[in-house]
């Protein structure tokens, strides 16, 4: 096996940003056609229905308790990545409608390119040594602790999560949303 070149500081930062603005879109695509998604994202969609907070406000302090998770496992490196990419992700989500809207587009279409976007980021912040923080990091801990593929751990709790949501949205928003909890999990 051919060692991989390590990357420098620059290209992972590049990486990483590229990343976090594809999640961004992803989650707005999500957001606009009223889907939700597994994770600390689903969470933070979900409880937005019922707070006066913003989604970036929400999945920030979700993502709290994954952030000293991911310090403690893998480093400070990884955490100060991690609280930069998710943070970066917050602000995206929460100030992109100041320069791109959607009016209308199909439930289903939102839910596959969503989680398209969506996973294609996550696996960009992944191999620049970096998560946004939430049940990724705990994917990759089983990852590394337990050889079990860390799209399949996400995969569980990603549908767990949207079974959970079934009493708020109608059973076409949920179908959608567990379309592009697939998708973004087989792109992992």
């Amino acid at each position: 096996m051919i060692p991989q070149p390590k990357h420098t500081t620059i290209e992972d930062m590049i990486a990483i940003l590229s990343g976090t603005f594809l999640v961004a879109q992803g989650v707005y695509f999500l957001q606009q056609a009223g889907l939700l998604t597994g994770g600390t994202t689903g969470l933070a969609l979900l409880v937005t229905q019922f707070v006066d907070l913003s989604f970036g406000t929400l999945y920030f302090l979700f993502n709290i308790p994954f952030y000293i998770m991911g310090w403690r496992r893998f480093g400070t490196q990884f955490a100060l990545r991690s609280v930069f990419a998710g943070g970066m992700v917050s602000l995206i989500v929460d100030h992109i409608s100041h320069v791109f809207t959607i009016g209308w587009l199909s439930p289903l279409y939102c839910g596959l390119i969503g989680g398209l976007l969506m996973g294609v980021g996550m696996l960009m912040i992944f191999r620049h040594n970096a998560s946004l923080g939430g049940f990724n990091v705990l994917a990759l801990i089983c990852q590394d602790k337990f050889g079990i593929r860390a799209g399949n751990v996400q995969m569980a709790i990603d549908l767990g999560i949207l079974l959970a949501s079934f009493f708020f949205v109608s059973p076409w928003l949920l179908a959608c949303s567990v379309l592009g909890a697939v998708v973004l999990n087989l792109v992992l």
